[in-house]
């Protein structure tokens, strides 16, 4: 039973999702008796970051034909290496759009947003979230082959260091019928899909001159800024930014959230986060019901007081 892994890189550089992705494909080739296969397209980063979590072989899939990002291109390129039953994804947004296509083309089952290793390998059973986030589910693949998304900081990355070896593949992709329009890529700063702590914010501000000290609060605990729809949508915040059923689903173990009132499709983006706190000066906003934790207050008399106060417990 072979187990591949996709490893996904920004502009040749790996990010956590891809750490991720290769911890989980090292718990089921464990459970597999197998080891673990890792495919990059045109990485930079050494192999040895993958040898790392568990990956035993890297093959580099070097194509120059995929320097744009192409769903269908991608998913042929990776059809060509990998041979496995089971092939492990990121649940990035681009990840996600290879997976479908792969799973289409390889006749394989697709389980989404899976956030547990398998309960069994025949039949492949595992766990997932579903309802936007709202519920669990446990899916069965009948199928020979199986194709699994991982969802983003649910099983975590695990160091599993293994000698590894690597493989260069010099593919020619056709890649002329997608046209790739607009294409988000990292600017350096924090992943907000990766990000383990998430500070967001709302209306509640009042305007963009206000953002700073949101920002503060998430440089003092090492975090990735959020906003609501409206924010977005009246240019107070860039829309890569905005977490919500439109915008990005985020599954960070802390959400703070400040001056969102807590609409469904709001939720719908954040619920899936491990603790979530509220502050909100409206005691009957609709957040609280789902808060771990909810303080009603000014925010902005309630946020600098909490940054200094982590900054003096961070010394």
């Amino acid at each position: 039973m072979a187990v591949f892994v996709y490893a996904e890189n920004i502009n040749g550089v790996y990010k956590k999702a891809a750490f991720e992705a290769v911890s989980y494909a090292k718990a089921i080739a464990d459970q597999a008796g197998d080891t673990v296969t890792a495919i990059s397209v045109n990485p930079t980063d050494s192999s040895d970051l993958l040898y790392k979590y568990g990956a035993s072989n890297v093959i580099n899939v070097k194509d120059e034909g995929l320097k744009s990002f192409s769903a269908k291109a991608y998913a042929q390129a990776v059809s060509e290496v990998a041979n496995g039953n089971i092939i492990v994804f990121p649940h990035t947004t681009d990840a996600s759009s290879i997976a479908p296509m792969l799973s289409i083309m390889n006749g394989h089952s697709l389980i989404t947003n899976v956030i547990a290793a398998p309960e069994s390998l025949s039949p492949f059973q595992v766990k997932r979230r579903s309802f936007s986030g709202k519920g669990f589910m446990h899916a069965k693949a009948e199928g020979a082959g199986v194709i699994v998304t991982v969802s983003q900081n649910a099983f975590g990355v695990k160091e599993n260091a293994v000698s590894g070896s690597e493989e260069v593949k010099n593919l020619s992709v056709a890649n002329e019928d997608t046209k790739v329009i607009s294409h988000e890529q990292s600017s350096g700063k924090l992943d907000l899909k990766e990000a383990e702590i998430v500070v967001s914010a709302g209306r509640g501000m009042k305007g963009p001159e206000n953002w700073g000290m949101i920002e503060e609060l998430a440089n003092t605990l090492g975090a990735a800024t959020a906003c609501s729809k409206p924010v977005s949508d009246i240019g107070w915040r860039p829309h890569t930014e905005h977490v919500g059923q439109t915008g990005k689903a985020i599954s960070p173990n802390l959400y703070i959230a400040v001056g969102i009132s807590g609409a469904i499709q709001h939720l719908a983006g954040v619920n899936s986060s491990k603790t979530i706190v509220v502050v909100n000066s409206d005691p009957e906003a609709p957040f609280f019901k789902s808060a771990d934790y909810g303080v009603v207050g000014d925010a902005f008399q309630i946020i600098p007081a909490l940054t200094e106060k982590i900054k003096a417990l961070k010394g």
